[in-house]
């Protein structure tokens, strides 16, 4: 639904700007609503909150240490086309790119992408290396490309949560699957990006298919259409390599014969959930749009806008309401040219709660789009690729969030075969207290395998110096005897490769006690 215009739009675009380049696919589906303040959760959230892996709490994302984050990000598209790689690059160099983003307020990226990209050999194309643009992407893959992008967004503190837009360059499909693209080769590409990235969390999720849509169903049973059923699938499939992603799901497009956006209709989660394997890990995604993407009945209704958050509400947002589970908007956006456009944003803005009253007990949110080639939303940047829509984005002002920490960009281009054979498992830790109150504090510790080979299991010991105790720990267990504590990996973390890392967190009591000496052993 509505699709074939969009992509017509967008490929009359890339067609004046790339003569070499596909058509490009752009934007998404329906709704999401707001719930009951809870202002400490909000405020508990800093601007050094982001670190590690992170895992769900009820309705919010919680980091390695068990600081609440809120994710306010913006797409990049481009893998997903016919020029397998990001779009843009045939002007600027990438690294500005990522750093406009940053200095913008973003956190997060959502980078769409197609099977395609995991084919042997595929390379990207309409990259400009004059004036020593990109230099260091010269001759590499779209998949090695892919590798720079994360190592640097990493060190500049973004996130990443990786995209399964297409199962190839030539357009969206309504499945999860096609006639050239079986389940089988969907999830074990999905698996093999988990495990490329694995020890990374700068990749801290997977959106596991964009916008499934009629026939798709939710919950029907039917296992060629529950999307439902395949994303359990596909979902344990990437947790089975990598457990400590957050998975993505988003809805369909009918439930019960209820229609809306492609990807947005969530209302079949309340009777019929994702079970996943990995506890804490799942994250459900609406999409949703304006009159530049498509009319709906609800623009015209007489009560307009004052009738969106019922229509949100329906849709996706009671997940959020009833503390079901982490609601994040993957896609939404407008070219803001008509009224009805700019009262449907301005609306959607205050439904997601503004960081300054909520912090990030809030929606998590991630434009459509950064690209200006995509014809039915335009984007963050203009035509030039350079300049600010200073307008577009002066409306997601209140709904940005504090960055994350950067230097976790991890090695910019990972073996995804590492020879499993020879080599010699050590660790370190660094443990850092993240807050301290008088009466207790806050600690994370972060594992590097500093070996050869990989590491199986670790444990970390240290001993303080005075009485404090552990009242808690999150991704790890422990036991203490005296003043020395001893922190062995959980289930999901304990498989760490040659330089990557893992991370736990926990409370104590009292406070004030300051840094100890740790050490690390692995196995």
């Amino acid at each position: 639904m509505f699709r074939s215009l969009r992509r017509a739009l967008c490929a009359a675009a890339v067609a004046l700007l790339l003569p070499l380049g596909a058509g490009v696919q752009s934007a998404g589906a329906a709704g999401s609503a707001g719930a009951p303040a809870d202002a400490s959760a909000g405020a508990s959230a800093t601007a050094e909150a982001g670190a590690g892996y992170w895992h769900t709490s009820g309705r919010q994302i919680l980091d390695a240490a068990g600081q609440p984050v809120r994710i306010a990000g913006i797409n990049w598209f481009g893998f997903e086309t016919g020029n397998h790689v990001v779009h843009g690059l045939w002007t600027r160099d990438y690294k500005s790119m990522l750093d406009q983003m940053r200095s913008l307020g973003y956190n997060t990226l959502r980078l769409p992408f197609s099977d395609d990209i995991l084919k042997p050999g595929t390379m990207p194309d309409s990259i400009n290396f004059a004036d020593g643009k990109n230099a260091d992407l010269q001759g590499l893959s779209s998949l090695q490309v892919l590798d720079r992008i994360v190592a640097y967004a990493g060190q500049s503190g973004l996130k990443i949560v990786l995209d399964r837009h297409r199962p190839d360059a030539a357009g969206q499909s309504a499945l999860w699957y096609t006639a050239s693209v079986p389940e089988s080769t969907w999830i074990a590409n999905l698996k093999a990006l988990a495990s490329r990235y694995a020890g990374n969390p700068t990749v801290v999720g997977i959106d596991l298919h964009n916008e499934p849509h009629d026939p798709a169903c939710w919950g029907c049973g039917d296992t060629t259409r529950d999307w439902r059923l395949a994303a359990q699938r596909a979902g344990n499939a990437v947790l089975s390599v990598n457990p400590q992603l957050l998975i993505m799901v988003e809805g369909v497009q009918s439930y019960e014969g209820v229609s809306g956006w492609w990807g947005g209709n969530l209302m079949g989660v309340a009777q019929f959930p994702v079970q996943l394997d990995v506890p804490n890990r799942l994250v459900y995604s609406a999409h949703d749009y304006a009159t530049s993407v498509a009319q709906q009945p609800w623009f015209t209704d007489p009560s307009f806008p004052e009738n969106m958050p019922g229509v949100w509400d329906r849709y996706w947002g009671y997940i959020f309401k009833q503390n079901i589970a982490p609601v994040w908007l993957g896609e939404f956006g407008t070219t803001l040219q008509s009224t009805v456009d700019q009262k449907w944003l301005a609306a959607l803005v205050t439904y997601l709660r503004s960081t300054s009253t909520y912090g990030a007990d809030s929606f998590h949110w991630t434009f459509w789009s950064w690209n200006p080639n995509s014809g039915d939303t335009g984007g963050i940047l203009k035509d030039d690729w350079q300049t600010v829509d200073a307008v577009k984005d002066g409306y997601l002002a209140s709904i940005k969030a504090p960055g994350f920490p950067g230097g976790g960009g991890g090695d910019p281009d990972p073996d995804p075969d590492p020879d499993p054979g020879g080599g010699t498992a050590a660790c370190s830790a660094a443990y850092a207290v993240s807050s301290d109150w008088g009466g207790g504090f806050n600690a994370e510790v972060k594992v590097t395998n500093t070996g050869t080979a990989p590491v199986n299991s670790w444990k970390v010991t240290w001993t303080w110096g005075g009485s404090q105790r552990v009242t808690s720990m999150w991704n790890a267990t422990y036991t203490q005897t005296g003043a020395t504590v001893t922190a062995s990996n959980a289930v999901h973390n304990g498989a760490v490769p040659a330089g990557g890392s893992a991370s736990f967190g926990f409370g104590g009591a009292p406070g004030g006690g300051g840094v100890p000496s740790v050490n690390c052993t692995a196995a």
